[in-house]
This record gives C-alpha cells, sequence and structure tokens, in this order.
C-alpha cells in the first residue's frame, strides 16, 4: 500500500539549492534509513515529508498520519538526561500509531542496551519507518531500503546498510573501468594527434638541399596541401576527444602513516596498568575494584550503559590517581565532549598546527580525509557545526605529540563517512587508543580489546566486540546449562516423593521447576 509519494521536488536556501529529487515513495512497512554527509538536508527533507517545511517545487501526496521524533536540541532544556528525553520522544510518537514514523538521529544519545531496545520496537511497529541515522549496526539491523542523498540527488537501494556498501563497491568498480578506458581511449587519440602534427611539421622541409628555388616552391606547394589535410585530421582526432563521455576517477583517500612519537621505547611495554582501582562518586558505587593492563599499539573500547561511569574512568586515567600506572613514556592526548582544546577565533589549520609534529603535507592529508579540503581549512572554528568541530579536534589531538589518545565519544554528531575516515586513521595508528563509544559498528571496526562496565563489575576481554559478546552468549549457555541439569535432578526426586506422599508443596515446587526448565530451554 502506498503511504506517501512526493514528485519532483525542490529545496533551496537563498540561492543555494539543497536537493533536487524525481521521486520518492514509501509503502507499508518500508523501512528505510536516510544517510549522506552531515549539511546535505537530511533533516529537512524529514521535516518536508512529515508537512512541517514547504518545498520550492513538486508535489507530495499523503495518505496516512504522520509522526516525527526530532533531534534533541542544544537548547533543550530538561532534568532528565538525553537518553531518557530521546527514549520519552520515541515512546510518545508511538503512542500516536501513525502510518508512518520518520526519526531524526534516534540513537545519537541511546546507550548500546537501548539502541537494541529500538530496534526490537520498530521490528514490531504497524507502519512504515524512515530514520536517520549514522548508527550502521542500527541500519542493518531495521532497514530494507536505503535513500543516499549525494550531489543533490537521492539514490535509492534495496536492502539494508551493509548491502548498500556492496552495491556502492560495484558501482565504483565500474566507475573506475569506465574510467580506465576512457584514460585509454583519450590517450590513443591524443598519442595519434602528436604524431599527425610532427608529420605536419617535417612535410615542408625539403628533403635535399640540392633542389632550385622553383623546385622548393613546387614541393612546398604540394606539401602545403597534404599538411592542410593532416590539420584537418588533427582537427577531427581532438573533436573526437572533447566528444569522448567524461568518465571521473572514484574518489580514492589517501594513506595515513604517522611517526608516533616514543614509539622505539614503549615497544611490546605495557603503557597502562590499573590496579585494585575503585570507582566511587560521593557514596555511589560505578564499580568495585578494577585490574587489567594494556599493551602499547592497542586500540581498546570503554563501554557500558549511560551513567556506568565511563568518563569517570578516564577522568581517573588522567589524574593518574592511585591504581592508576603509566609508561614513564606516555604522552596522553584527550579528546572530551566539550571540545575545550579548539580555539575558536583561528582556522582549522591553525587549530592542527598549534601543537602538531606533523609536516604540513600529512596535516593536510590527515584534513581532507576528514573531508576538509583545500580553502575549507581556512575557515574559522566559530563558523563551524558541531560534526565539523569534532573532526578538528580529533585532528589536533591526532597529529600532535602524543601517543596514548583517551576518545571521550569521538563518534557524536559524525555522519557515516566521516566514521569511516576515523576507523581507518585508528586503525592505521601505531600509539595506543582507550576510546568511549556506543557505535558498535565502530567498536567492532577499531577495538581489538574491551573493557565493560557493567552491573559495578569492570570485564576485561581480550579480542574484538563481536567475540565478546560470543562469549557472553556461551557464558549464559553454560550457566543455563548447569541450572538445566540442577533442575532435572530436584525434578526427579520431586517425582519419587510425589509418588510416595504428595503434598502440596511438594506439588508447587514442581510446577515452578517445570515453568523455569521451559523458560530456559
Amino acid at each position: 500500500m502506498l503511504l506517501l509519494e512526493a514528485n519532483q521536488i525542490e529545496k533551496r536556501f537563498g540561492e543555494r539549492l539543497l536537493f533536487s529529487i524525481e521521486q520518492l515513495r514509501i509503502h507499508g512497512q518500508d523501512r528505510i534509513g536516510l544517510i549522506g554527509l552531515n549539511g546535505v538536508g537530511k533533516s529537512m527533507l524529514l521535516q518536508i515529508l512529515a508537512g512541517n517545511e514547504p518545498i520550492d517545487q513538486g508535489t507530495i501526496t499523503r495518505e496516512t498520519s504522520i509522526a516525527l521524533i526530532q533531534q534533541l536540541g542544544e537548547g533543550d532544556e530538561s532534568q532528565y538526561s538525553g537518553g531518557e528525553q530521546t527514549i520519552q520522544r520515541i515512546r510518545q510518537a508511538m503512542q500516536q500509531n501513525p502510518g508512518i514514523l520518520l526519526a531524526d538521529e534516534p540513537t545519537a544519545n541511546l546507550d548500546l542496551d537501548h539502541v537494541e531496545w529500538l530496534e526490537r520496537e520498530l521490528d514490531q511497529f504497524n507502519g512504515a519507518v524512515v530514520v536517520v541515522s549514522h548508527d550502521r549496526a542500527f541500519l542493518d539491523q531495521i532497514c530494507t531500503e536505503i535513500w543516499a542523498i549525494e550531489g543533490r540527488k537521492i539514490k535509492t537501494y534495496k536492502g539494508n546498510y551493509g548491502q548498500y556498501q556492496l552495491q556502492k563497491e560495484q558501482e565504483d568498480a565500474k566507475q573506475q573501468l569506465a574510467y580506465e578506458l576512457y584514460q585509454k581511449k583519450k590517450l590513443q587519440l591524443e598519442q595519434a594527434i602528436q604524431q599527425k602534427e610532427q608529420k605536419a611539421v617535417k612535410m615542408v622541409k625539403p628533403p635535399t638541399k640540392r633542389m632550385s628555388t622553383s623546385e622548393t616552391r613546387a614541393w612546398k606547394m604540394h606539401k602545403g596541401v597534404q599538411q592542410k589535410n593532416m590539420h584537418r585530421s588533427i582537427k577531427a582526432l581532438g573533436t573526437r576527444i572533447e566528444k569522448l563521455e567524461k568518465v571521473e576517477q572514484p574518489e580514492s583517500l589517501p594513506t595515513v602513516k604517522l611517526n608516533v612519537p616514543h614509539d622505539r621505547l614503549l615497544k611490546n611495554r605495557t603503557l597502562l596498568r590499573i590496579e585494585n582501582l575503585p570507582g566511587k562518586i560521593g557514596g555511589k558505587v560505578l564499580w568495585s575494584e578494577a585490574n587489567f593492563a594494556i599493551r602499547n599499539g592497542k586500540k581498546v573500547a570503554l563501554i557500558g550503559k549511560n551513567g556506568c561511569g565511563k568518563t569517570t574512568f578516564i577522568r581517573k586515567i588522567l589524574e593518574q590517581v592511585d591504581g592508576v600506572q603509566l609508561a614513564p613514556s606516555v604522552k596522553i592526548g584527550y579528546f572530551s565532549q566539550q571540545l575545550t582544546i579548539l580555539s575558536e577565533e583561528d582556522t582549522i589549520l591553525e587549530n592542527v598546527k598549534q601543537t602538531s609534529v606533523q609536516p604540513d603535507e600529512m596535516i593536510r592529508t590527515v584534513l581532507a580525509r576528514l573531508l576538509f579540503r583545500g580553502d575549507e581549512v581556512l575557515k574559522k572554528v566559530k563558523v563551524l557545526s558541531g560534526g565539523e568541530r569534532v573532526k578538528v579536534a580529533f585532528a589536533k589531538i591526532f597529529l600532535s605529540d602524543m601517543n596514548f589518545l583517551l576518545l571521550d565519544e569521538p563518534t557524536n554528531y559524525l555522519d557515516i563517512t566521516t566514521l569511516e575516515a576515523f576507523e581507518s586513521l585508528l586503525t592505521g595508528y601505531q600509539g595506543t587508543v582507550l576510546f568511549v563509544s556506543h557505535d558498535r559498528q565502530f567498536v567492532q571496526n577499531v577495538a581489538e580489546q574491551i573493557v565493560h562496565i557493567d552491573q559495578q563489575q569492570v570485564h576485561f576481554f581480550d579480542g574484538t566486540y563481536q567475540a565478546y559478546q560470543l562469549s557472553k552468549v556461551e557464558k549464559k549457555y553454560d550457566s543455563a546449562a548447569e541450572e538445566l541439569l540442577t533442575i532435572d535432578l530436584r525434578i526427579t526426586e520431586l517425582l519419587a516423593k510425589l509418588n510416595e506422599r504428595p503434598t502440596a508443596e511438594l506439588e508447587a515446587e514442581f510446577q515452578s521447576l517445570i515453568k523455569r526448565k521451559k523458560l530456559l530451554q
């Protein structure tokens, strides 16, 4: 059933065209992920589909009710946390039972448990969903279609985000082949022109100096005609080059390999050791004593629910309280959510250069990877968006004289392209990284070890996030199997007693154990 159809819609900001879209359709039970770089108009498109914003051109037909879950704004004041406010908005929108649910970054303030809760809610939702999100694991879990805003247009792809990526890779491969064929044909034509130009120059030169003046004149007149024909041929070849359909090469990102300060001194050493480190704020216990060690060069994710003490843990490392031991050559670079290391009045380039120990070429390369190209590096920080400021702060730390990066929620406000750039930079980084993130795909792609604060305990796991999740499932399975064995033994005992002398108490215990067994199975 068709719930919404938009045809030939355009939206402008003043003279600037935000996007021009031929057609969009939303059917019942659709699960659509809307993706694109920051600033391309994703939030604006949701507002337009909801009927909250006018369009400059086109038509939109709505056949059902629509509810919109908006992002939390900087001015939103509440006694509740960002996550609690987001959950409240999601529940309020779903209680309206709309035919179409539009959601703008609904996972931005949620911890992993609540993201999984939202996935279950959307799976059970009896309507269509269009969601803007930079959480690739979330998009993989819920989406059956992807709308990608690229070059002021929207391209639609069937499947979830992972399937979209495969289709994009195939498109890039085709474009690369087309580019190579275009370059080959162009080179052949250019070489043919060059050969003909060389022949044309030689045509008017007399073959021998012994020719008389009249013979030379006659020879040049004859060759002049041939030369004109040659120039016509050269012009025709030039026209063929102009008529070739130009194919752009798919963008390839430059590789980045930094020289990390004191890398030789720290090689194969334990960089951070945590011994009997308590976690308390006032009278509140965040975790009991923590114990683990991180070796140089490792990428470690610090995960846990909102409010479990992740930022507190990082601060204890920064303050080097009792229980925290750092190797002597360690230099910490700290990324905080407040972005306090940035100078508002300085440009992007000036901010990064203030602490960088890398050559200008490397600075430019890293900034380009983060989508700051050409003169964009000359923008002042005060005019940048939240996501752009995150990128500048990250670049400033990444390129500085540091060898241990502590990153507290560096993935907030970032589009998927930038997230993937972060991943590439961090996985190629030779130093050590301890980072906080609720982005499961980012954690899986970067982390080699996991520190999980859960139920007032700090768990350390040497392996990827996926391996850690699997280990928890296996533990639950082993625990359930052990409990099932105990239950079976007790049921056998109860059956014998019930056969001999049945009582109400024995019967009640028997029925309770049967229910528990079914639940575990």
